[in-house]
């Protein structure tokens, strides 16, 4: 479980086939190739240890080996199709939290580290000191979005200003654009979009009562 606070940006290293599987993992591979990310993470990684889980993107990956300031972790195919790690390119910016501390504090919403979808970014404009962020909306998870409600876009929870028809925006403050990958995108780029788990909750339920 993450909060959907970044801790740091970190930097692609490299992304590769994964050469030297287990025999169980190639009975994965078998079906789903295994890639391995790694990841500069100077900030955090020094905190992590092999087994920890940490969000990239927005996406829950377990840490497989920790060198010096690089993560290593291990990809399957699936994760891949569903998110935009697929795009990232050597020295790509990352958005990293760890996981939340049972102790810890909640500055944002809970996420839980499971993209629902990749969506293109639509608009990226500066409006004073702010900047409106519009992302497209694919119809089929349209339910799940309320208007001041949380989602998480890269891993980061930000609130909903406006729901239009095929989009929705979300305003980002310079400390959020200067201290996350959002600094670095532009329209036409795809980023990871969670929704909040609530919704997701409540229509399973209201679904088992009017059944």
């Amino acid at each position: 479980m993450f909060t959907g606070l970044i801790e740091e940006v970190g930097n692609l290293v490299s992304m590769r086939a994964n050469e030297a599987q287990t025999q169980l993992r190639r009975k994965v591979a078998s079906r789903r190739k295994l890639s391995v990310l790694q990841i500069a993470a100077p900030g955090i990684a020094r905190k992590v240890r092999p087994g920890d889980s940490v969000a990239v993107n927005g996406c829950c990956l377990t840490v497989c080996a920790r060198h010096g300031r690089i993560l290593t972790f291990d990809l399957l195919q699936e994760t891949l199709e569903r998110t935009n790690l697929k795009t990232l390119r050597r020295k790509s910016e990352v958005n990293l939290e760890r996981a939340l501390a049972a102790d810890g504090r909640v500055g944002g919403h809970f996420v839980q580290g499971h993209i629902d979808c990749v969506s293109q970014i639509v608009r990226f404009d500066k409006t004073g000191k702010d900047f409106r962020l519009e992302i497209e909306l694919p119809k089929k998870l349209a339910q799940y979005v309320a208007p001041k409600g949380s989602i998480a876009v890269n891993g980061i929870s930000l609130t909903l200003s406006e729901i239009l028809r095929k989009s929705f925006v979300v305003w980002i403050i310079p400390h959020t654009k200067k201290h996350t990958n959002l600094n670095q995108v532009c329209p036409g780029d795809f980023v990871n979009l969670e929704f909040d788990i609530l919704a997701k909750y409540v229509e399973r339920m209201v679904g088992k009562l009017k059944s």
